[in-house]
């Protein structure tokens, strides 16, 4: 071969390899959907009808990126291997603070249009008003919720018992951690006298019928309800670029609404991947998670009789309050 050919055979080599690249930006990019379930066969093709209207919608490939850990996928956003994606929200707080994401869509439940909120409730006509509730006595059989849940455990402390210095754990006759079906169930039964449950559990529970076998459902009453908590969060990077994020915007905000087949057919496609139909926002959208966060850090730090941390965490709760009363 003759020398003379080579840089010129070299170019050739190198143009091949960069069309063979993948392209950072441009309509032949593909939008990197993460979502939060395993990757099994059924759930791909429950995805694949929603995926293909938003390829159809904004005018790119649209690929499903399951991952197996919420720490994945918040690291797949970080290092773009993601666009976008559904999060559950401490996940979701995470992919703002360290993931380069910003929050842009909630899910709008038709049971709880506002958002979800924790509650607690007793059975009516027990006569068990919040007021007694939080005399502290023992006289209450409480049921909290699972550990770490949000709307379970970390509202009600951050919002409720924490902000009167209440420990559950010395305020009632005995307090069990269960998961909102079983508090809703304990408190019908009689089996417990108060419990922590949410909005969106409480209709979905009151709807249904007694288990087979147990007595039939006595009727309860809400005393006390949080203000609204974060659902499922959409965040996507904030570098992407703003034109694709009008595009995928657009198709969200639109999915599922109005009357007519496609607006049926949407909805029954969102039905099958458990969605419901989206709503703008943004960052605050997790504003009370932080202010619970805050809100365990004063107690632990009062518990340490620390003044510092106290200090430190009075003041977060006060710029955190000062955000949530700004435009």
């Amino acid at each position: 071969m003759s020398l003379r050919r080579l840089p010129l055979l070299l170019t050739c080599l190198l143009l091949a390899l960069a069309g063979c690249r993948r392209p950072v930006d441009g309509t032949d990019a593909a939008i990197n959907v993460s979502i939060m379930e395993d990757s099994g066969a059924g759930a791909a093709r429950a995805w694949a009808p929603f995926l293909a209207d938003m390829a159809k919608a904004t005018g790119r490939r649209v690929e499903r990126y399951p991952g197996a850990s919420d720490e994945a996928l918040i690291e797949a956003l970080r290092f773009k291997q993601t666009d976008l994606g559904w999060f559950a929200p401490a996940p979701a707080l995470e992919a703002v603070r360290r993931g380069g994401g910003e929050v842009f869509a909630r899910t709008v439940r038709p049971s709880a249009p506002e958002g979800d909120r924790a509650v607690i409730i007793a059975r009516k006509g027990s006569d068990l008003t919040l007021e007694r509730l939080l005399r502290c006595d023992r006289s209450v059989a409480f049921g909290l919720g699972e550990a770490r849940s949000i709307s379970g455990v970390r509202a009600p402390d951050a919002y409720l018992f924490a902000p009167r210095n209440i420990d559950p754990a010395t305020c009632f006759r005995s307090v069990r951690a269960a998961s909102h079906e079983s508090n809703f169930y304990g408190v019908s039964a009689g089996v417990l006298d108060a419990a922590v449950t949410d909005t969106v559990s409480l209709a979905r529970f009151s709807a249904q019928d007694a288990p087979t076998g147990s007595r039939p459902l006595a009727p309860i009453e809400v005393i006390w309800t949080s203000p609204p908590i974060p659902d499922e969060t959409l965040v996507w990077r904030k570098d992407l670029d703003p034109a694709l994020k009008a595009r995928i915007a657009q198709f969200l905000f639109r999915y599922g609404v109005g009357e007519g087949r496609e607006a049926e057919r949407q909805r029954a496609i969102l039905k099958r991947i458990d969605a419901h139909l989206f709503a703008p926002a943004d960052d605050r959208e997790l504003l009370p998670l932080r202010e619970m966060e805050a809100s365990e850090r004063l107690r632990r730090a009062k518990a340490r009789r620390d003044p510092t941390a106290i200090a430190a965490a009075r003041a977060e709760l006060a710029a955190l309050a000062a955000t949530r009363a700004g435009p």
